[in-house]
């Protein structure tokens, strides 16, 4: 998916044309290449992705530190969950401000350097999400449908794999995006944007288009479901193969596994109910590659697709803290900028109290049976014992 697409903006009955050459630089003249002319509609266009920019962040980073930092929460979903947060880190540090600047001057900024760059950590970005998700899923179906096997890769190699996967795949995306001109067809204006195969003809943006959604949409949510139908039927037939009295343990893991289950399916939803849009538009501009859509409704839809996408890389701390108590407690810790030494040492203390109230308890139990007297040849305590006169 690229995220240098240009718009240009008929408003129909209003008697004006408003050109939105988003991430684009006129051609006419040298002096008008260093004109930054401010649109003002997209200074709120801006200050949406500003929002989404600064709670992405705050979320993301206070997700990693909990998940990191606490030790009671270094399990493998959670590993993985970090490593999405990061993912969405590095979207919304690089990739959102450039989407945002191109809704407020009318010249991409970035140059070509840029344009090779931006495209590349996006897709990278895309590909952690997608494929982390799938990841968990798949553990998620380990944990529930075949417990027992033991046959686990480090969780190490697996983000490593995540990782090294998606920047390969985004490889094509640095290669083949560069600057391309367009010229719109109602006055003739060019200008120059950054685009996916600028060079090649109506066939490959098809193909790339049609790739992409296929590899970071259709085929990791197929993965995903074929996983949660197993999921599914296995813990349907534990539930009933558990009497309704006894095995309170066995019903306690089952509740835990299956709410744990329902967290991961619902950042798959997210994902896909956000994404699904900027796919979408993206496939009709590639069909229609040579063409530019200059009316609004295409515009609006195409900003509040892009936000939306942008909008699944700060969902997911606050859905997660919603859906879990424990992480919700350590969240609101790391939040308040407590620090782990701080965390560790009020631990620390509260545990020493504890031991030293157990102690001096169970001391006491111990010597209490030595305070006895003898009496009528009987045993009896120490404070009940009376002195004959």
């Amino acid at each position: 998916m690229s995220l240098e697409d240009s718009f240009v903006v008929n408003a129909e009955g209003s008697g004006a044309e408003l050109y939105l050459n988003v991430s684009s630089v006129s051609l006419h003249s040298a002096a008008e290449q260093h004109q930054y002319n401010i649109w003002p509609p997209g200074i709120g266009i801006a200050a949406a992705y500003g929002i989404i920019i600064v709670v992405g962040l705050v979320g993301n980073v206070t997700l990693m530190k909990t998940c990191l930092l606490v030790k009671s929460m270094r399990t493998v979903p959670n590993l993985h969950l970090s490593s999405l947060a990061l993912g969405d880190l590095l979207l919304l540090v690089t990739c959102a401000p450039v989407d945002a600047s191109r809704y407020l001057v009318d010249e991409w900024l970035f140059g070509r350097v840029g344009c090779k760059m931006i495209p590349f950590i996006q897709l990278t970005s895309v590909g952690v999400s997608v494929f982390t998700l799938t990841a968990l899923s798949a553990d998620r179906y380990k944990a529930i449908v075949k417990p027992l096997d033991i046959h686990r890769s480090s969780i190490s190699l697996r983000v490593g794999a995540i990782w090294l996967l998606s920047m390969t795949l985004a490889i094509p995306e640095a290669v083949f995006s560069d600057l391309h001109t367009f010229t719109t067809s109602h006055t003739n204006e060019t200008f120059v944007t950054c685009a996916p195969y600028p060079h090649a003809r109506e066939l490959h943006p098809k193909i790339h288009s049609t790739a992409s959604f296929l590899v970071f949409y259709v085929v990791p949510l197929f993965i995903i479901s074929v996983y949660y139908c197993f999921i599914a039927r296995s813990l349907v037939r534990s539930s009933a193969d558990i009497p309704a009295e006894g095995h309170l343990h066995l019903q306690k893991q089952i509740r835990s596994r299956k709410r744990l289950a329902k967290t991961v399916l619902v950042f798959v939803s997210l994902f896909a109910l956000c994404w699904l849009p900027s796919h979408v538009i993206y496939l009709y501009r590639s069909y229609h590659y040579d063409q530019v859509d200059t009316s609004l409704g295409h515009f609006l839809a195409s900003v509040c697709a892009r936000i939306l996408a942008f909008a699944n890389s700060c969902v997911n701390p606050f859905a997660l803290y919603l859906m879990s108590k424990s992480f919700s407690k350590h969240f609101n810790k790391q939040l308040c900028c407590t620090s782990p030494g701080r965390l560790n040492s009020q631990n620390s203390v509260k545990n020493r109290r504890v031991k030293s109230a157990q102690t001096s308890s169970l001391r006491s139990v111990q010597r209490r049976p030595l305070r006895v007297a003898f009496e009528n040849r009987k045993l009896i305590p120490l404070e009940q014992h009376q002195p004959q006169k």
